[in-house]
């Protein structure tokens, strides 16, 4: 795990701890609070769960093959606990706060749960568990009504990048989505807090900011009664230090002609856009309550395509939803293949058991759904792959993020079409190179979702 001490140490440590952070870029940056806080208040952070004092697993609910990784954490630690390799372990996040005291059920084992909501209470859980105290195993707090604070936050990002949280929460009740059941409503972060939380991040070496939230173009509306992501995003343009900033997790509505222009006149927003649309059949996105439609969509691709120079989309679709026929799967090929996004990702539906689609009729068999969802991933491959043969031979701007390990001059890189973790990679060789650093390169050659470069 790499870190970045943001926060200021104490001199006096109280015990060693090792952090397991699981889930989605917002989740992440719980962790590096959590990890903050315990590092204020005297604990030290050590990789090795093998003899530390307790263990904390920060997990993720959002659907089964989360939930899956996250059980399998928690028992693994678990099992050192049985062993006498570690004192204790902590649980927190998405899980604990979805189950609940069912989860002390399932897992008795585990010493302390703390929800979502209860992360600033990390340091007095990790006391209690230190002295042996045990009248209070579960910290559960009310949704909030203002959003927490990301400061002092120890990153496990790599030092050049980090994600900017802007709001916590959703107001969207898709079918399928358990997460306003986990995150509570929406919650804007105050514009002059998100400043300041980026001049922050700036100071500590952040060069590219990952700007995220569950409704990112909802920003705004519970605080200030109308969308003000073009205004939040005027601003963070105008942060010194920063070189990149990229955009994830917009919701295909709240999206106006200002915060187009927005984003094609910045300095620093690069052309890039993260926009789950999940289906394009109309009958299914009225079964999943996405509130859009295929004609509207079409409309908001075109105008950003035709306003945002060298614009590379994202988005991600379900396969599977229940009542979705053949005819209907096929329009999200059809889709596509007509738009030729350049980053896409689908999964097959998780029905998730305190959702409305739960309820659903005609559920889709398991075999039917990885059907489609390799059907359409074949489709992207061959468009990813085609977009990748087009980049040979261009120059492009990299960001340096790890050097390959026993290479000497190679690096693992990104370009501005690419986000962590979810998208593709450039490999780069070159001399006198060092992370975090934004170097012009010239693509030599491509393969389905990665490419290779040569450094000028």
């Amino acid at each position: 795990m790499t870190t970045a001490p943001t926060p200021t140490t104490t001199a006096t440590h109280k015990a060693t701890y090792v952090f397991v952070s699981l889930g989605c870029p917002k989740n992440t940056v719980d962790s590096e609070r959590m990890l903050g806080l315990l590092l204020l208040d005297g604990y030290e952070l050590v990789t090795d769960p093998d003899g530390a004092d307790f263990v904390v697993v920060n997990t993720c609910g959002f659907i089964e093959e989360a939930r899956k990784e996250s059980f399998s954490a928690i028992h693994e630690m678990l099992d050192l606990k049985r062993e006498g390799r570690t004192r204790g372990v902590i649980v927190s996040g998405c899980l604990a706060e979805r189950q609940k005291n069912d989860l002390l059920e399932t897992c008795p084992e585990i010493d302390h749960l703390v929800g979502v909501f209860g992360r600033e209470e990390i340091t007095r859980v990790a006391d209690r568990l230190v002295v042996d105290l045990e009248e209070q195993r579960t910290v559960f707090r009310p949704a909030t009504i203002r959003a927490l604070p990301d400061t002092d936050r120890l990153r496990i990002t790599p030092g050049h990048f980090a994600y900017l949280k802007i709001s916590e929460g959703c107001d969207r009740l898709c079918t399928f989505c358990a997460i306003p059941k986990m995150r509570g409503k929406h919650v804007t972060k105050p514009i002059e807090q998100v400043i300041q939380e980026t001049e922050g991040l700036v100071k500590d070496g952040v060069c590219e900011l990952i700007v995220v939230a569950q409704d990112t173009t909802y920003y705004g509306m519970d605080l200030y009664g109308e969308p003000r992501l073009a205004e939040l995003l005027e601003q963070l343009d105008q942060v010194n230090g920063l070189e990149w900033i990229r955009l994830m997790y917009f919701y295909p509505m709240y999206i106006d002609d200002r915060l187009i222009q927005t984003l094609a006149q910045s300095k620093r927003i690069v052309p890039y856009l993260d926009m789950p649309l999940q289906h394009i059949n109309d009958r299914m996105l009225q079964r999943m309550s996405r509130r859009v439609t295929q004609s509207k969509t079409e409309e908001l691709l075109g105008k950003r395509r035709g306003n945002i120079p060298d614009l590379v989309l994202r988005t991600t679709f379900i396969t599977g939803f229940p009542g979705e026929t053949d005819e209907q799967f096929e329009e999200p090929v059809e889709f596509v293949r007509e738009q030729r996004f350049e980053r896409m990702g689908a999964f097959n539906n998780s029905p998730e058991p305190d959702t409305p689609a739960a309820r659903l009729k005609n559920p889709i068999p398991f075999e039917i759904m990885e059907q489609r969802r390799e059907e359409l991933m074949q489709v992207q491959q061959q468009i990813s792959s085609e977009w990748n043969q087009q980049q040979q031979g261009r120059q492009m701007e990299v960001i340096l993020d790890a050097p390959i390990p026993e290479q000497a001059d190679a690096w693992v890189d990104r370009s501005q079409a690419d986000a962590p973790d979810v998208d593709g990679l450039v490999y780069v060789t070159g001399e006198n190179l060092q992370e975090g650093q934004i170097v012009n390169c010239e693509i030599v050659a491509a393969r389905e979702y990665n490419l290779t470069a040569a450094a000028i």
